[in-house]
C-alpha cells in the first residue's frame, strides 16, 4: 500500500470536515451543484461514483470463479449473510431503533427515511474496499476475487427486488423505476465496462492490465475523496443543525456492523475454514457497497434527504470500524 492509502482513514476524514465547512460556508454553490440532475440522478455524483467503481470492477476475474469448487464453504458463507441476513437484520435494528427506542427525537417521516438509507446499505456488499481488507489480513487473494465477482453477478439481480421488498415492508414507497435505474448505472453498466476492459482491451496481455489499473487506480481514490465532500457540502446544514443525528445512525450501524461480523466469524470457526479463507468472506459478509448505497439513496429520495444523510453516516461509519475489525482478525488467527 501507498502512503496515500495507508492514511485514507485521514483523508477521509479531512474530507468530511472540509464538506462540512465548505457547505456551510458556500450554501449556494452547493445549492447549484445539486441541481445538476437528469432523470432524478444528480451527474456530479453519478461520474465520481463512476470513477470510484470502475477501477474496482476492472479487477474482478469471473475466470476464477470456477476455483469454488475448491473450498464453497467460504463461498457458501458470504452469500448466507450477505443476501439471506444482513439486509433483513439492518432493516429491523433500524426500525428498532427509529421507530421505537429514538422516537421521541426523530419526527416520523425523517425516521422512515433513515431507515431506508440504512436497508440501502445492508442490501449492498462491499466489492471494492474488500480487497484491501483481504490484504490487510493475508487473506487468499484468488478466493477473494471469487467471492466478490459472485457477490458482484448477484447483485445485478438481487439489489433492487430484496430492496423494494424491505422499503415496502417499512411502509416506504418504491419508486421501482428509478431503483433499477441505478443498479443498472451503478452496478451493470460499471460492471460491463471492466468486462470489456479485462477481456476485451487486455484479454492477452496481463502486464498491460495490470500497468492500466496502476494508472486509473488514483482516479478511484479521488473520486472516493471528492465524493465524501460533495456529500458532506449538501447535507452540512443539516448536520450543523442536527448533530445528533448522526449520533443516532451511527448506532444502529455499528450494532450491525459488530453483530454481523460475530456471526460471521463464529460461522466460520464452526465450518473449521483456514484463516485466509475466513477472514476475508467476514470482511465480505460485514463491509458496504457504500458508494452504491449512497448513489440509490441519492435517486430515490434526493440530495438533502435524511436516507442520503443516512448512507453518507455509512461512509464515516465504514473506514475505522472495519481497520478494528481487521485487527481483530489478525489477533485471533490462531482460532483457525
Amino acid at each position: 500500500m501507498g502512503a496515500f492509502e495507508r492514511w485514507l482513514s485521514l483523508w477521509v476524514g479531512l474530507a468530511i470536515v472540509a464538506g462540512v465547512a465548505l457547505g456551510s460556508v458556500m450554501p449556494d454553490v452547493f445549492a447549484q451543484v445539486a441541481g445538476w440532475e437528469w432523470a432524478g440522478v444528480n451527474i456530479p455524483v453519478a461520474v465520481l461514483i463512476w470513477l470510484m467503481i470502475y477501477p474496482m470492477m476492472a479487477q474482478v476475474d469471473f475466470a476464477s470463479i470456477k476455483q469454488v469448487g475448491a473450498n464453497p464453504r467460504g463461498l457458501a458463507l458470504t452469500l448466507l449473510i450477505n443476501w439471506a441476513i444482513k439486509p433483513f437484520t439492518m432493516a429491523a435494528l433500524g426500525v428498532l431503533f427509529f421507530k421505537y427506542i429514538f422516537v421521541p427525537w426523530v419526527d416520523p417521516a425523517t425516521a422512515e427515511e433513515y431507515i431506508a438509507g440504512m436497508i440501502l446499505l445492508g442490501v449492498a456488499p462491499c466489492t471494492a474496499m474488500v480487497f484491501i481488507w483481504s490484504q490487510l489480513t493475508r487473506g487468499n487473494a484468488n478466493y477473494t476475487l471469487v467471492q466478490v465477482s459472485v457477490n458482484d453477478l448477484i447483485m445485478v439481480v438481487a439489489f433492487a427486488p430484496i430492496a423494494g421488498l424491505l422499503l415496502g415492508v417499512t411502509d416506504i414507497e418504491v419508486p421501482w423505476q428509478t431503483l433499477l435505474a441505478s443498479v443498472v448505472l451503478y452496478v451493470l453498466l460499471p460492471l460491463l465496462a471492466g468486462i470489456i476492459t479485462r477481456y476485451g482491451m487486455f484479454k492477452q496481455n496481463a502486464a498491460g492490465l495490470e500497468q492500466f489499473l496502476l494508472r486509473v487506480k488514483p482516479l478511484s481514490i479521488l473520486g472516493l475523496i471528492a465524493t465524501v465532500v460533495l456529500l458532506f457540502g449538501f447535507q452540512a446544514p443539516r448536520i450543523l443543525a442536527q448533530p445528533m443525528a448522526i449520533v443516532m445512525i451511527a448506532i444502529p450501524l455499528l450494532i450491525q456492523t459488530y453483530g454481523i461480523f460475530a456471526l460471521a466469524y463464529w460461522w466460520a470457526k464452526r465450518w473449521r475454514l483456514s484463516h485466509d479463507i475466513a477472514a476475508p468472506a467476514c470482511m465480505i459478509a460485514t463491509s458496504n457497497f457504500f458508494e452504491l448505497a449512497v448513489a440509490v439513496a441519492i435517486s430515490l429520495f434526493g440530495l438533502h434527504s435524511g436516507a442520503a444523510l443516512a448512507t453518507v453516516v455509512g461512509v464515516l461509519v465504514e473506514v475505522p470500524v472495519m481497520l478494528s475489525l481487521v485487527a481483530i482478525a489478525n489477533r485471533t488467527r490462531h482460532w483457525f
